[in-house]
């Protein structure tokens, strides 16, 4: 005997639709799994990738930045480090957010076919990001060793700004996963978000240059908080910095709040154009 029935009716599928979520996990979980196994399927060195990528940039942005540029580290932690902090971040939402972006191009065959919730889609491969995340971490955890640095009790809070990477790279995600079905240009798009996102948000720095700075005006500092990234970074890093490390509260509520606003129309977005997806793609 079948678990579920299947009840067609008109003006239903609102109603069924979160709880469908929940019917359907099991291809969620498998096509997470399927993702995490192709990931870097035929590559030489595999998941060494995970490592590799965030490495040489935290090595550059550390050259470049520091030695060069003579930027000072945030709260007296070794410069590698802050960086490291605010790397890997980034790495995850620059990751999950492409991906999830060009999930529904991806799947366009699985869309044609069969029904379920095609948020499934783009949430799915946001697990693949996060895996990478947990293999990158351990680049952190060798700079600890390396220079003998020991995170405070704020390490204990790093989930909730993982939560609060996740959520952003969702919204934005799924705003242009939906985008990219009906514009195929955003396709060409989603690389140069990517990139000049990394050269606006706090990297290769710390917020409190900015925010520190008389010469910046306070507009721009405003705008500059705006960026949801900014309010991540700073968090990661008043987390595993530790020490003189704070969040500069009204600017971190305002990153915040954009990320939490982003997500509600990423999801608005998407469940509106998500019956138009079948015919178009």
């Amino acid at each position: 005997m079948n678990k579920y029935r299947i009840v067609i009716e008109p003006g239903s599928e609102n109603s069924n639709y979160w709880k469908d979520l929940w019917n359907y996990r099991g291809l969620f979980y498998f096509l997470a799994w399927r993702d995490i196994l192709v990931r870097y399927k035929q590559t030489v060195i595999g998941i060494l990738w995970s490592v590799l990528r965030p490495l040489i940039t935290i090595v550059v942005f550390t050259i470049v930045f520091n030695k060069l540029g003579n930027f000072p580290s945030d709260s007296g932690a070794p410069y590698a480090i802050m960086v490291c902090a605010g790397m890997l971040p980034w790495q995850f939402f620059s990751s999950a957010f492409s991906e999830a972006a060009n999930s529904l191009i991806a799947n366009s065959n699985l869309l044609t076919k069969v029904y379920f919730p095609r948020l499934i889609v783009p949430a799915s491969t946001v697990i693949v990001s996060i895996i990478d995340f947990l293999i990158s971490f351990v680049i952190l955890i060798g700079l600890f060793f390396f220079y003998h640095f020991i995170p405070d009790w704020r390490i204990l809070f790093l989930p909730l700004f993982l939560l609060l990477a996740t959520l952003t790279a969702m919204g934005f995600g799924l705003f242009i996963a939906a985008l990219n079905v009906q514009y195929r240009d955003f396709r060409y798009v989603i690389p140069f978000i990517v990139q000049f996102g990394l050269y606006i948000s706090p990297i290769g720095f710390s917020s409190t240059i900015i925010y520190n700075n008389a010469n910046i005006p306070d507009y721009l500092k405003f705008i500059y908080a705006l960026n949801p990234m900014v309010g991540v970074i700073d968090g990661f890093r008043w987390c595993i910095l530790g020490g003189s490390s704070h969040l500069h509260i009204p600017q971190f509520i305002a990153s915040v709040g954009i990320s939490i606003l982003f997500l509600f129309i990423g999801i608005w977005y998407f469940r509106k154009m998500e019956k138009s997806f079948a015919d178009v793609i």
